[in-house]
């Protein structure tokens, strides 16, 4: 049972299990997708019905924006604890590592899915990168083709949203991996030229005012998170109201 928050079910399952889990679909076999929607995910789905469709089908769905986590108290319906996809995709490649599973990466600017390729080889002995491919592909065909025919039993998805949730649907299956996972700008994080916030102002759920305080430019991004507190405020008291009438008619 997924816990419902602003028309998005999220699996409250916390780290652990989503990594138990995700390798489960590796082993599975057959094609897996997980996505991890923030605060602007929330507001597009709101407003594109095929988007929303693409999140909630998705085969695992983590919360990885902090509005959400508020959002989803405001609701009365916590959610335990975060996920973020960096973290989830970091943890879980040294499980992959230890089972010589093949992984792919695919996005960002050209030379950064090779970058963050070496670096997460070199942190995780065993794994097998076989394969990447920048963001700026032209034929969807061209990578399908690739990460077939590289072997891939995972991918790295980082395209941004929503162009790697609606990719995953509708090219996840022609790939031939197990396991697709929608990282956004990840990969340049596991490349390098993003710095992450330190672990304490992540361990605060202050990692939005660090990124704020370092790339100014991202203000106006920032600017909805608010949005989706106040669209959980809407929709609490809604439903606070119509309780009220239902209690009424008793």
């Amino acid at each position: 049972m997924r816990t419902q928050v602003l028309g998005i079910g999220y699996d409250d399952i916390g780290m652990d299990l989503a990594l138990e889990r995700a390798m489960e679909m590796v082993e599975q076999g057959g094609m897996h997708y997980v996505v991890t929607p923030n605060a602007e995910f929330t507001l597009r789905s709101d407003k594109e019905p095929r988007f929303r469709d693409a999140l909630n089908g998705a085969d695992l769905v983590l919360p990885d924006g902090i509005a959400i986590m508020h959002a989803s108290r405001i609701l009365k319906r916590p959610l335990s604890e975060r996920v973020c996809g960096c973290d989830f995709a970091q943890a879980l490649c040294p499980l992959l590592a230890r089972q010589g599973r093949r992984l792919f990466v695919l996005g960002g600017k050209p030379g950064v899915a090779e970058r963050a390729g070496r670096n997460l080889a070199a942190a995780n002995p065993g794994l097998v990168i076989c394969g990447v491919q920048d963001g700026y592909f032209q034929r969807d065909a061209d990578v399908e083709r690739a990460i077939r025919a590289a072997g891939a039993d995972v991918v790295f998805v980082c395209l941004g949203s929503p162009k790697q949730e609606y990719w995953m649907v509708e090219h996840g299956l022609a790939t031939g991996a197990s396991l697709l996972i929608g990282l956004g700008g990840s990969v340049d994080v596991f490349a390098d030229a993003v710095k992450r916030a330190p672990a304490g102002w992540r361990r605060l759920g202050l990692e939005w005012l660090y990124r704020l305080l370092t790339q100014p430019f991202r203000a106006g991004r920032m600017a909805r998170l608010p949005l989706v507190l106040l669209a959980a405020v809407k929709e609490r008291v809604k439903g606070d109201g119509e309780d009220a009438r239902k209690a009424n008619r008793v």
